[in-house]
């Protein structure tokens, strides 16, 4: 995209109504509506647009954004950082570990504490059933108050990096990688995408990716089906949401027990290991209680379960059931590598060879989405705010890196 094509699309923007983007959190994709999420996707392209052409998309001049990470994490924490630092905020991480939080500072507290000049706080808490979206609306009632009391001259913008519900940024970051490498939105209408579980030799893996790429890709009018052994089944709150999505969108969604099935004819493949939802609802309860003994006990369990399925690996001659035998493959990464990151995965390595630098390009745009998100949240009047940015074409490189 040139200065004329990004100029162009700033003029669509008003075409969208997302006014209810500012000042608001974003927490769950199937609480936004479709304008409202094609903002984000517009604005993430103009904002990479700008960057790639060396255009300055800093509307700050000061303020922090503060991460909150709970779990592990390398793509999400640098895309949070990344996003921060292009519209010219300063990323922050609270470390629980070094904070009062263990001397017994309530969320309230902590809250408010770090929020006297944050814009944004992100928050990846994705460990525990039930804890991690309930978790980021306390800290969002928090910061609502410190803001109406007149504590805060600010009300920072709670983003979701990834709980137990869903990954929003994750899922629209796949989303905007199958828009722009297909053609556009209306484009994934009638495509075929298998969100899979896949065999890995741990244990643990969160719910929140197959059900975010359930809960947001149902409305595109694609056909999506979720495909998983007997006992890997996620959360009906969000099979329902997928469910309302499919009929509204005019897609489809369902639910299988075979990889192959789910694989055959598919235009997109998401083969990705998750770890049960009973299983996980016991493991936050044993964690709850402390109770050291039947942790490891129900991790011997579930590893075993885990075993029973090392048939569901994403291999090229299941990769020969999609459409023409060359589906698009999709992986939030990292990913369980057959031979190489493990003996036995989700994938084989000749596939993800050959998919790699697509996956990469996928992982890519969650900064750009971020980014969008946070701008849409900041700025009243975004179409205006992109033309004075754009007009203004301050670079924020002084020459090519590259020599070129």
């Amino acid at each position: 995209m040139d200065k004329v094509g990004i100029g162009e699309a700033i003029k669509k923007l008003p075409s969208l109504n997302c006014d209810g983007m500012y000042l608001s959190d974003f927490l769950l994709t199937w609480e936004k509506t479709d304008d409202e999420l094609a903002a984000v996707f517009a604005v993430a392209a103009i904002l990479r647009g700008m960057r790639r052409n060396n255009v300055s998309t800093r509307i700050f001049d000061s303020g922090l954004a503060v991460s909150i990470f709970r779990d592990h994490s390398t793509r999400t924490r640098f895309s949070f950082a990344s996003a921060s630092n292009l519209l010219g905020l300063t990323p922050q991480d609270l470390d629980e570990g070094k904070s009062q939080i263990a001397h017994g500072e309530t969320v309230r507290e902590t809250a408010n504490m770090v929020s006297f000049m944050a814009e944004v706080i992100g928050i990846r808490d994705d460990m525990y059933i039930g804890k991690g979206n309930a978790y980021m609306r306390e800290v969002s009632r928090a910061v609502q108050e410190g803001y109406a009391a007149g504590i805060l001259e600010q009300r920072p913008t709670l983003v979701n990096l990834q709980c137990d519900i869903d990954h929003p940024t994750q899922s629209m970051a796949d989303a905007m990688h199958l828009i722009q490498h297909f053609g556009g939105p209306e484009k994934l209408r009638g495509k075929k995408i298998a969100m899979s579980w896949a065999y890995s030799p741990s244990y643990g893996k969160p719910l929140s990716v197959p059900q975010g790429v359930i809960g947001l890709m149902t409305r595109f009018g694609m056909d999506v089906v979720l495909a998983h052994p007997s006992g890997y089944e996620v959360m009906k709150e969000t099979l329902d949401v997928a469910k309302k999505n499919a009929a509204t969108g005019g897609g489809s969604f369902r639910v299988v027990s075979d990889m192959r099935e789910a694989f055959k004819g598919a235009d997109i493949v998401y083969p990705k290991s998750w770890a049960p939802y009973a299983a996980m609802e016991k493991r936050t309860d044993l964690y709850a209680k402390n109770d050291v003994a039947g942790i490891k006990d129900l991790e011997k369990e579930l590893l075993a379960q885990n075993a029973a399925h090392k048939d569901w690996e994403c291999t090229e001659k299941l990769m020969q059931e999609t459409k023409d035998g060359r589906a698009l493959y999709l992986h939030c990464l990292p990913a369980d590598i057959s031979g190489v990151s493990c003996k036995e995965g989700e994938v084989a390595a000749s596939v993800f060879d050959r998919y790699r630098d697509l996956l990469y390009r996928e992982a890519s745009y969650k900064p750009y989405v971020i980014a969008a998100i946070i701008f849409l949240a900041k700025v009243k009047h975004p179409a205006d705010m992109l033309t004075k940015v754009l007009a203004a074409g301050r670079a924020f490189r002084s020459a090519d890196p590259t020599g070129g």
